[in-house]
């Protein structure tokens, strides 16, 4: 029984991983310009940076606000992806949700956004560590191996094991708050955030704990 379970992980973590690598490989061969970080990206990333996105963030992205993310280190691409979803287009509704969010990124262009995201990928995160070492240790078992029982995959498989992520989709982790994280898998998990590709982080959230999802997020905000 716990053999066919393993196999049965295996098989959900393989297709997730597969159906979303190759749609990440399509659209990075569509924007692969816009891709390309250069000095002139960073520079104008940093000026609208610091203009609009210090206050919240810091002006090098790394956030002392527990319930603002930390974007020092982000990968460009997954920044300017949040962004544009953020943003309302073509008379549509935004595809997330966030008030503060909409009206910041309302008056930023593609192009801008794609400025940010170069300027924040090259900025570096400073280190952190777990508050809760206990739940983290908890929370360590779950990123690296998941739960079998649940059929939960490890959150390592698109995330690395050192939180770094895998670009484009699959974002930087390693020493994200605690409560930014929390806050991001409960949204998952009743669908008000609901613009991960093929629904990825709704199935996985969706056969987590509640305590798994603040242990996950309290080893999270210890890697570096």
């Amino acid at each position: 029984m716990q053999g066919m379970r393993l196999v049965s992980h295996l098989v959900m973590l393989t297709a997730l991983l597969l159906s979303n690598q190759i749609f990440a490989e399509n659209l990075a061969r569509k924007n692969s310009s816009d891709n390309i970080i250069t000095n002139d990206k960073v520079s104008k990333g940093q000026k609208i940076a610091n203009r609009i996105c210090a206050g919240c963030h810091n002006p090098d992205g790394n956030s002392i606000i527990p319930s603002n993310p930390i974007l020092a280190g982000q990968h460009a691409e997954y920044i300017t992806k949040q962004l544009i979803n953020f943003k309302s287009q073509d008379n549509n509704p935004a595809q997330r949700k966030s008030s503060v969010m909409e009206a910041m990124v309302s008056p930023l262009s593609n192009e801008d956004m794609h400025n940010l995201g170069s300027y924040y990928a090259q900025q570096k995160p400073n280190p952190t560590a777990a508050k809760d070492m206990t739940l983290a240790k908890i929370g360590e078992k779950i990123y690296r191996g998941g739960n079998l029982d649940s059929n939960l995959p490890a959150c390592s498989g698109c995330h690395s094991p050192n939180g770094s992520g895998i670009p484009p989709h699959y974002p930087r982790l390693a020493g994200q708050h605690t409560e930014y994280t929390i806050t991001q898998l409960r949204a998952f998990r009743t669908e008000q955030r609901a613009n991960d590709i093929n629904s990825v982080m709704r199935v996985i959230v969706s056969r987590m704990s509640e305590k798994e999802i603040q242990a996950v997020a309290e080893f999270i905000s210890g890697l570096n």
